[in-house]
């Protein structure tokens, strides 16, 4: 689940990032399948914490 949070926080970013214009053409693509987590990315960074601390409620130590 670490993974899965690490993932969805760099999607997160990737997001925002194309969201505000910063990547060029792959930015344009990203926005146009997902123009939702463009507007906001706080939806996939909220996906990352939910992965993280579900990662730590089930871990075994």
């Amino acid at each position: 689940m670490y993974v899965l949070a690490a993932v969805l926080t760099i999607m997160s970013a990737l997001f925002y990032a194309a969201g505000h214009q910063e990547i060029g053409a792959l930015g344009v693509e990203m926005c146009r399948y997902g123009s939702t987590f463009c507007r906001s990315p706080s939806y996939v960074l909220a996906g990352a914490i939910l992965a993280a601390l579900w990662g730590a409620f089930v871990s075994v130590r």
